[in-house]
C-alpha cells in the first residue's frame, strides 16, 4: 500500500509540473510574423531586431528579389504564409495591387505620417493597399569632360539632337524607367510622351544594357556622355573607399532634372499587408512602425534613401553632398497606372 501510495503520489507531481509548465510564458504560442522582402540592406537587421525588442514579435523572412516574391506569392496563393511584402518599386507595387496581392488596409498612424502621393489610392472604403517608406530620384549623370551640364537640365533633353549618341540607359522596360516613363506621361500626355521616348531611343551611344551602376561607369569611361540612374547608386560609388570608385566619381557629374518645372521624378520603396495574412493586426503594425522616425532613419539609410516621413533628418554625407532638390510630388499611383501604355510605346518606338 505504501509503495501504491507513492507512486500516486509521483504521479500528481508530474500533472502538476507539466501544468505548471503548460501555463507558463516560457510555452506560451510565440508571436512570429513572416515577411517577405525584397531588401538586402545591412541596417535592416537592427531595424528587424529593434521592432522585436519592442514588441515580442519575432520576424521570419524571406529575401528574394521583387519578381521571385510576386512569383512566390501568386503560386502560394491562399496558402502563403507571408503576412507583409516589402517591394523596391512603385511600378511593382501597383503590379502586385493589380495582381490581388495585397489585403488594403486602414490605418490613421499610417495616413498621418506617409504622405499622400507615396501611398496607393485608397478604396471607396478608404483602405490602401500599399504604403511608401523611402524615396529615391530618378537622376541624370553626366561626363564632365565631354558634356555642358546645362545640355542635359531636364529629361526632356535626353531627346534632344546635340546628345545623338551619347545617352546610355539599362533596358526600356526595367521597372526603374518604366516609372520614370509613367511619370513623363503623366506631365506630357501620351503622344508627346511617345515622340520623346522614340527620340532618346535615336539618341543612344549602345543598346540599352546593364544596371545603373554601369551607366555611371560608361559615363565616366566616355563610353556615353549621359544616363539615367537612382540616386542611391551614385550615392554608394561617392560613400565607397575603393580607388576605382572614387575616380568614377570624380568624372561625373549630377543633375536632379526639371526643377524649374515639375521637379525630379521620384520612386518609392514601400510596403503592404499579404492578401492571404493570418496576422493583420500584427501586419499592420509592422507597417506602422516602419513609419516611426526610427525605424524611417534605417529604413532609408540601408540603400542610401531619404524617408517617406517628413522631417526625419539623416546623417548620410553622400545625400548631404547631393544637396537639396525639388522633388515631384505626382501620386506615384498614378504613375503605376501608365505602366501598361508605356510599355507599348517602347515596343512601338524600338525602346529595347
Amino acid at each position: 500500500m505504501r509503495a501504491l501510495v507513492q507512486r500516486i503520489a509521483q504521479a500528481s507531481a508530474v500533472l502538476l509540473a507539466v501544468g505548471s509548465l503548460i501555463g507558463s510564458p516560457a510555452l506560451a504560442q510565440e508571436k512570429v510574423l513572416n515577411l517577405y522582402s525584397a531588401r538586402h540592406y545591412q541596417t535592416d537587421e537592427a531595424l528587424y531586431a529593434n521592432f522585436t525588442k519592442a514588441t515580442g514579435i519575432k520576424i521570419n523572412r524571406v529575401d528574394t528579389d521583387d519578381a521571385g516574391l510576386l512569383a512566390r506569392l501568386k503560386s502560394e496563393g491562399a496558402s502563403s504564409p507571408a503576412d507583409v511584402v516589402l517591394l523596391v518599386d512603385a511600378a511593382r507595387l501597383w503590379q502586385a495591387e493589380s495582381d490581388g496581392l495585397f489585403l488594403p488596409v486602414k490605418s490613421a498612424a499610417l495616413q498621418q505620417r506617409i504622405p499622400a502621393h507615396l501611398r496607393a489610392k485608397p478604396r471607396s472604403d478608404g483602405a490602401e493597399a500599399w504604403f511608401g517608406f523611402s524615396t529615391r530620384a530618378r537622376v541624370i549623370v553626366y561626363n564632365k569632360a565631354a558634356v555642358n551640364k546645362a545640355e542635359v537640365q531636364n529629361y526632356q533633353d535626353l531627346a534632344s539632337p546635340s546628345l545623338k549618341g551619347k545617352v546610355c540607359t539599362r533596358s526600356g522596360s526595367h521597372p526603374y524607367n518604366l516609372s520614370l516613363f509613367g511619370s513623363m506621361h503623366e506631365h506630357l500626355g501620351a503622344a508627346k510622351t511617345e515622340q520623346w521616348l522614340k527620340a532618346v531611343a535615336e539618341n543612344m551611344a549602345r543598346a540599352p544594357k546593364g544596371g545603373d551602376t554601369d551607366q555611371i561607369k560608361a559615363v565616366a569611361s566616355g563610353e556615353c556622355g549621359v544616363a539615367l540612374t537612382n540616386s542611391y547608386y551614385l550615392a554608394r560609388l561617392m560613400r565607397s573607399t575603393k580607388p576605382e570608385d572614387r575616380e568614377v566619381v570624380e568624372k561625373v557629374g549630377l543633375v536632379f532634372p526639371n526643377q524649374s518645372s515639375t521637379g525630379t521624378h521620384m520612386n518609392i520603396a514601400g510596403g503592404a499587408v499579404a492578401r492571404h495574412t493570418k496576422n493583420q493586426a500584427l501586419a499592420v503594425q509592422f507597417l506602422e512602425y516602419l513609419a516611426s522616425a526610427e525605424a524611417q532613419i534605417y529604413f532609408a539609410n540601408g540603400n542610401n534613401e531619404w524617408p517617406a516621413v517628413p522631417g526625419v533628418k539623416l546623417n548620410n554625407p553622400a545625400l548631404d553632398t547631393m544637396g537639396a532638390f525639388k522633388a515631384e510630388t505626382i501620386p506615384v499611383a498614378d504613375v503605376g497606372a501608365n505602366i501598361p501604355k508605356v510599355q507599348q510605346m517602347l515596343d512601338r518606338v524600338g525602346y529595347k
